[in-house]
């Protein structure tokens, strides 16, 4: 099965079962955005809730905040939003298909990294445990041909960036013939900016309204509150301030599902330092945010650093967690030293200080900021397309199971009784009763058990609790793992503890 085949079963998947409907279906629905069904809004709470413990509640000096979606208008000039954010766009003139002319380039350069590590593979294959992959790298002439393609290309591709030439990343399109995956030709338009936030109006009247924006980021909320969060919490620095809240972008060209849309959920702290340490405290949060990524199993080589040739206005360093989706990889979680720039221009723009005063130094700056940035959204992707899996069964059959990590599941128990009489439906619901307390537990008497197995593993639950008629006659039920399908006899007690043991958040962070 190709990539694209599985990806379009995941998202059939998605919809069948509940996870993520288009936004507004029943009138065609609006393009690029979605709602999350009744078990996709399970796992998106999850998925919050495994963070914001991780980033809040396991560390001192990090606090939480929620500020609001509408926000001075004065806040998006001083952040560069207002004169800055945009994105340069290039049309096919045959598919009349439009894309980001940076992300053309991008893709580009991956497809001569994937070249880089076939030959690597080859190496591997070819030398076996001789193979030696530092000094391959270093006389494979493929390899340096390419590496040395990607070094032209980034150069003169920052510098594009960078000068903001949409003429020279036009010539940097015809130049490597890149051509558009639709139409197959190079025929494009010019290269325009088109800036990404969506305006609106705040007032009675529209003779009165004062222009708003809906926020492109959830950065500059926590920025605008940096002085109170501090006075009141008395953090010292360093310190972060955390937010999960959703962010609006007119995005010109949204594709691959949930993963660029025009609404979507941010989950971001900003951690405030002193000047000087900034390149400590990045090096940390790398190490610190790869480490939780990891934490749920989701296999080291599904991720990997991407460290920034371009950086934005407002960086000194950046880098992305990039992850392996089914489409390539792309940018998961952004982690970025943006130095004093958004407080300085806040308080530049709004005449107000903002600078915190050190009593150890005894002296008084405006703190340099640390970022980490993930998208929900993203996250819920990654998690859901790394889980899919179709699996050949002994018996000759096949199933598709979502492989979630446990602890994110959006059902963690199903209870099932063997039939739907004999009183083994009131023994299931006696056990759904202790369960539902401290986790979402599904009950199901439709079909036969196996059909209902089926079921549950298209749901990614983890365990199934079978009552049968031995449990009447013991207090014994069937333990059923999904992943390894091997199901257990066991007392109540034991199943607790065994459900505990997975499901606790302490047993993954």
């Amino acid at each position: 099965m190709s990539s694209e085949e599985k990806f379009k079963k995941i998202i059939s998947h998605a919809k069948e079962y509940g996870f993520v409907f288009k936004s507004s279906e029943i009138y065609d629905g609006l393009s690029a955005v979605y709602d999350y069904g009744h078990n996709g809004t399970e796992l998106k709470n999850n998925i919050k809730d495994y963070w914001w413990r991780s980033m809040v509640q396991l560390n001192d000096n990090i606090v939480g905040i929620d500020s609001s979606i509408l926000m001075h208008p004065t806040i998006w000039k001083a952040s560069g939003h207002v004169d800055a954010f945009n994105d340069p766009l290039i049309d096919n003139k045959d598919s009349k298909k439009r894309y980001r002319a940076d992300v053309l380039i991008e893709d580009y350069i991956s497809k001569l990294e994937s070249k880089i590590e076939k030959e690597i593979l080859k190496g591997e294959k070819r030398y076996g445990d001789k193979f030696k992959k530092d000094q391959f790298i270093k006389t494979n002439p493929r390899v340096l041909k390419n590496y040395e393609k990607i070094k032209a290309i980034n150069s003169e591709f920052s510098s594009a960036i960078e000068k903001d030439d949409l003429v020279a990343l036009k010539k940097i399109i015809e130049d490597l013939e890149i051509v558009c995956p639709v139409s197959g030709s190079n025929n494009w338009t010019e290269v325009k900016q088109f800036n990404l936030m969506f305006g609106t109006k705040l007032g009675a009247s529209s003779d009165s309204a004062m222009d708003l924006y809906l926020r492109p980021e959830t950065a500059q909320g926590i920025f605008v509150n940096f002085l109170n969060i501090q006075k009141t919490s008395r953090l010292k620095i360093p310190f972060g301030i955390a937010q999960i809240g959703k962010a609006f972008r007119n995005e010109i060209v949204a594709r691959q599902f949930i993963f660029r849309m025009r609404e979507f959920e941010q989950m971001e702290m900003q951690f405030f330092i002193k000047p000087g340490t900034q390149k400590k405290w990045y090096e940390k949060w790398k190490e610190q945010r790869m480490k939780w990524h990891l934490s749920l199993g989701l296999e080291k080589e599904n991720y990997r650093f991407h460290d920034h040739d371009k950086l934005a206005h407002y960086a000194d360093a950046a880098c992305d967690i990039e992850f392996n989706f089914p489409f390539g990889f792309k940018e998961l979680e952004g982690i970025h030293s943006r130095n004093d720039f958004d407080l300085s221009n806040h308080e530049k723009f709004s005449n107000k200080k903002l600078k915190y005063f050190d009593s150890q130094s005894n002296e008084s700056y405006v703190p340099y900021v640390v970022e980490t940035s993930i998208g929900l959204d993203r996250m819920f992707l990654a998690i859901f397309s790394n889980s899919f899996c179709e699996e050949k069964i002994a018996d000759g059959t096949s199933r598709i199971v979502l492989k979630f990590p446990a602890v994110l599941a959006p059902t963690k128990v199903a209870v099932l009784p063997l039939i739907k009489k004999d009183g083994l439906p009131e023994i299931a619901k006696d056990i759904l009763e202790k369960l539902k307390k401290e986790y979402r537990v599904n009950y199901d008497e439709k079909d036969a058990i196996g059909r209902r197995y089926r079921r549950q593993d298209a749901l990614g639950t983890p365990y199934c609790i079978t009552v049968d008629h031995q449990s009447k006659e013991d207090n014994t039920f069937t333990l059923r793992d999904r992943d390894s399908m091997i199901q257990e006899r066991l007392g109540i007690d034991e199943i607790l503890e065994k459900i505990e043991s997975t499901l606790s958040i302490s047993s993954w962070l």
